[in-house]
């Protein structure tokens, strides 16, 4: 891991260690997910059954699980099924807490308000094939359940065998999916965005993916909404001398174990306990079954910095808006109003990245590239829209006349002012003429 040290390497040189950007993609990259995109829409199912042959499954045959398959569960051990029972319970009763309801305001004859309604339709994306990720399938799908989306679709790569692991499946059937497809990568996105003869269209894709699916996300963003473009996993650690480096060590492994593409940071005034952090970082690495992986992301992403003080080391972490943030100092509360920029929060020794991961409540679906700067991690209104509602009566509409016309006119409408005018007409017509007899 690269050491820099802010008194005399400088502020820049922490910076722009820190600095992670987006997915871009490259010319190859988008001309091969357009060509994707392309074929899902021109030919729907057969096109996503050659893909799937292509990429993930050879023998590929369906692209729906089956009851049949889902038969797979009872296979499933009772220790995961247990956890995943307690990790859907946290994450639904964390986001039914976030749930708002229409509203409205009575103003001197005007009446303004919102509607609040769930999505229609959801797709949700889990990465598979090689790898699984259940708890994805509920970060995603519980948030969506307590918004009250009254349709969620899975999609996920199988398996070469064709297959769907049993924790998918269990998990799916927690967070009450209509469906599970056999479809993966960017050809998952357009089919959820397009639709085909077997998959229906939705107003929205989430999930996490790799390059091919955030191209994809990019691309068809406006066909249906997106979540957000996620990149590679991201950890920061902000510790004082009080931190363990055991523990500051073992949630910077957390992510690093991820992908080589993922990022690690340690921030501390305490050179001591960095240099300590680096020797425990280096046994942990050696003893995972992914230390090729992780070591090779720490080496390429990861940072040991040295600042000046703690307010420095927050002041570089809100720079870095990193996806996940872990404050191991002796008051985490108050240090944590200080943070403006982060995914998730951890706050104190006891508190592991792995919590956020699977058991805590907040959905890990996170921003990351920094982009926890604009965008906030998937939530209930993640999957809610919302629809303006407004109501004048005749002396509300004559008190506003002057300014909604005077406005039209500015900006050259003159529809716009004549909308109101004949309605001020029609409210108030002009008296008849008095005097005498008409004959």
């Amino acid at each position: 891991m690269r050491w820099i040290e802010v008194a005399t390497d400088g502020y820049e040189a922490a910076l722009k260690a820190l600095r992670r950007e987006l997915p871009e993609a490259d010319s190859r990259l988008s001309n091969l997910v357009s060509g994707i995109i392309a074929e899902v829409r021109r030919r729907g199912d057969d096109a996503l059954l050659e893909l799937g042959r292509r990429f993930d499954a050879p023998d590929l045959e369906s692209l729906v699980v089956t009851e049949a398959e889902f038969e797979a569960v009872g296979r499933l051990g009772p220790a995961v099924r247990s956890a995943l029972d307690a990790s859907f319970d946290a994450v639904r009763s964390f986001h039914e807490a976030q749930r708002r309801t229409s509203w409205f305001r009575h103003d001197d004859g005007r009446v303004t308000g919102q509607i609040l309604r769930p999505l229609g339709r959801v797709g949700i994306y889990v990465p598979g094939g090689r790898a699984r990720y259940p708890s994805t399938v509920i970060m995603c799908g519980a948030p969506a359940l307590a918004a009250g989306v009254p349709d969620v679709a899975l999609c996920t790569p199988p398996a070469r065998d064709g297959s769907v692991h049993p924790a998918v499946l269990y998990a799916a059937r927690l967070v009450g999916a209509r469906a599970v497809y056999k479809i993966g990568g960017a050809q998952a996105v357009a089919a959820l965005a397009y639709g085909t003869q077997t998959v229906p269209r939705v107003d929205k894709v989430v999930g996490p993916g790799n390059v091919y699916v955030c191209e994809a996300k990019r691309q068809l963003w406006g066909v249906t909404d997106m979540d957000m473009l996620a990149g590679p996993s991201e950890v920061c650690v902000v510790a004082d001398s009080t931190a363990s480096p055991a523990f500051a060590a073992a949630d910077l492994v957390t992510q690093a174990e991820h992908d080589a593409d993922c990022a690690a940071f340690l921030l501390t005034p305490d050179p001591r306990l960095a240099a300590r952090v680096r020797g425990e970082l280096e046994a942990r690495v050696a003893r995972l079954e992914r230390s090729a992986i992780a070591g090779e992301a720490l080496e390429r992403n990861g940072a040991l910095i040295i600042t000046r003080d703690l307010d420095e080391a927050v002041a570089l972490a809100n720079a870095c808006a990193p996806e996940h943030l872990a404050l191991m100092v002796e008051h985490p509360e108050a240090l944590l109003a200080t943070v403006r920029n982060a995914g998730a929060v951890m706050l104190g020794s006891m508190t592991p990245q792995t919590a956020g991961d699977y058991i805590a409540g907040p959905s890990h679906t996170l921003p990351t590239g920094g982009s926890a700067r604009f965008w906030s991690p998937l939530n209930v209104d993640t999957f809610t829209k919302k629809t303006s509602f407004m109501s004048f009566d005749a002396d509300a509409l004559g008190r506003a006349a002057p300014h909604m016309i005077a406005l039209a006119e500015a900006e050259g409408l003159g529809g716009h002012a004549d909308a109101v005018r004949v309605r001020i007409r029609d409210a108030w017509p002009p008296e008849p003429h008095g005097g005498g007899d008409d004959a």
